[in-house]
């Protein structure tokens, strides 16, 4: 390649679109400077300063999304950058500020270090950050493992505890398995792509735009069929749908709690918009993409309900109650082949859903004691009466998972109902309300504990409530914040609810 083909190519590198990622990246290596050469006294203002510096760039972020961005590719087709990428990134720079907050209540118990926990959490951050931008199979491929390499590390993080390790071996096994399914399925895809005896056919194969020309001129080629499915089983393990969540619910109970939130809202998020962005790519293949994506919520939808019934470990509830609702959003995904509006329903039901599981998490990272991972629902009994706050904000949490009236939740699954039955998807729009009566029983199962039960010591006797520790400033004000954004949204979606249904 010549000198003029490379600056051309330099050209595009547009840094300062990737400006956000950057300073996180930044932010992460500064933590660790600043833990190398300030005494060990200092040590603990560390978590603050990575806070703050998320919190900075969450101000500025939120400004730059308010005044709008110039959408187009950069980096010679490897991002595509648009409102719906800002948007993401003030929802992964949230998840992580609450993530953060939530890990100054439980590292507190942990003998463990506390700087590279949130050094690994900015980085996983920025990938996540760069990965819902991705307009080719090699970004989404390299950011996509970042984001995994990194979760792997946190799951684990309490390493005293047996189950953390476990969770972090299954999760490392889980996830180095669909990666292989993904990425023989991009390899596929790539080298049907690139055969110079089929129609269309072109050396980038692996842009996401060049992609789609070809599908749309080979619409029923067998070897990008096969290929389209794999990178879709591969998805489907990241955001945990049927028959790939086989992960959840141990991975969920060992992980730290603070990891767990981040797991269950952040991680799931960044899977539905690679979702969104390969059925995109995949539109030529409607006549596949469909059946298999409707097939698969339905099962979701039925499997992550009716196996929520059972559980009385409050961390494994949440994980599959979590798949229950990976299937919610998979009907938008089905939906948003049809109807524009579905794109927008999806969005919104991300943000309710990070609102209402943060206030959850977070009162279960309170109510936790020495060992994470052992919290059962009898622990919870007697707490409206011990912390009423805290069971305020549980109950409200609890209820906007359920979709109860008239909170954010309720609002989420309300548009992507409205854009199911406008698509005509009345047999899975009938599984889905089937899935919302159920979660109602379990969800209501945990409030009625919190404030109907009495606590009842491990022998079987009644005895007085063990004293809980007090709510820190942070945390309580974290918590007042959620409670209150999930009942305001409820009520009043303002231009949020109104920008995402244009889109």
């Amino acid at each position: 390649m010549d000198i003029p083909s490379l600056q051309a190519l330099a050209a595009s590198n547009t840094w300062t679109s990737i400006l956000p990622e950057l300073m996180l990246g930044c932010l992460a290596l500064l933590l660790l400077v600043l833990e190398i050469v300030l005494p060990k006294r200092l040590h603990s203002a560390l978590p603050g300063v990575a806070l703050l510096g998320v919190l900075a760039l969450l101000a500025g972020q939120l400004l730059t999304a308010c005044c709008g961005i110039t959408e187009g590719e950069s980096f010679n087709g490897l991002l595509y950058h648009s409102q719906e990428g800002q948007l993401m990134r003030v929802f992964f720079l949230l998840a992580a500020l609450l993530t953060g907050v939530l890990g100054t209540v439980c590292l507190a118990r942990q003998r463990v270090a506390h700087t590279e926990f949130y050094h690994i959490l900015l980085v996983v951050t920025a990938a996540m950050m760069l990965l819902v931008q991705s307009n080719h199979f090699v970004m989404l491929f390299v950011t996509l493992e970042t984001v995994t390499i990194g979760l792997y590390i946190l799951v684990s993080y309490f390493r005293n505890s047996p189950f953390s390790l476990e969770a972090g071996l299954k999760y490392l096994i889980m996830g180095a398995l669909s990666s292989a399914i993904l990425l023989f399925g991009i390899v596929l895809l790539y080298g049907v792509g690139g055969n110079p005896s089929l129609p269309a056919h072109t050396a980038s194969a692996m842009n996401f735009d060049e992609l789609r020309a070809f599908l749309a001129a080979n619409p029923h080629n067998f070897l990008a069929s096969v290929g389209i499915v794999l990178v879709l089983s591969g998805v489907a393990f990241k955001i945990a749908a049927f028959p790939f969540q086989i992960w959840v619910p141990d991975v969920y109970q060992g992980a730290p709690t603070p990891v767990t939130a981040f797991l269950a809202v952040a991680s799931k998020a960044a899977g539905f918009l690679v979702l969104l962005i390969v059925a995109r790519t995949f539109s030529p293949y409607a006549w596949l993409l469909a059946p298999v994506l409707t097939v698969m919520a339905a099962a979701t939808l039925l499997f992550g309900s009716l196996a929520a019934l059972t559980q009385h470990n409050v961390k494994r509830l949440m994980g599959l109650s979590g798949v229950s609702h990976a299937g919610f959003l998979l009907l938008g995904v089905v939906a948003a082949g049809t109807q524009s509006m579905a794109v927008g329903a999806i969005y919104f039901y991300l943000f309710a859903y990070l609102l209402a599981s943060f206030a959850v998490f977070g009162v279960m990272a309170q109510v936790a004691g020495p060992e994470d991972a052992d919290q059962e629902i009898s622990h919870y009994a007697g707490l409206a009466k011990d912390r009423p706050f805290l069971a305020l904000v549980l109950a409200i949490g609890l209820g906007s998972l359920a979709g109860i009236p008239p909170l954010a939740g309720f609002m989420g699954k309300l548009f992507i109902f409205i854009a199911a039955f406008q698509a005509g998807l009345y047999g899975l729009l009938a599984v889905a309300v089937v899935a919302v009566v159920i979660s109602i029983y379990y969800y209501f199962g945990w409030i009625r504990a919190v404030f109907f039960s009495n606590w009842v010591s491990p022998d079987g006797e009644a005895a007085p409530q063990p004293a809980r520790a007090p709510v820190g400033l942070m945390a309580g004000l974290m918590l007042g914040v959620l409670a209150l954004a999930t009942i305001f949204l409820g009520f009043y979606q303002g231009p949020l609810g109104q920008w995402l249904n244009n889109r």
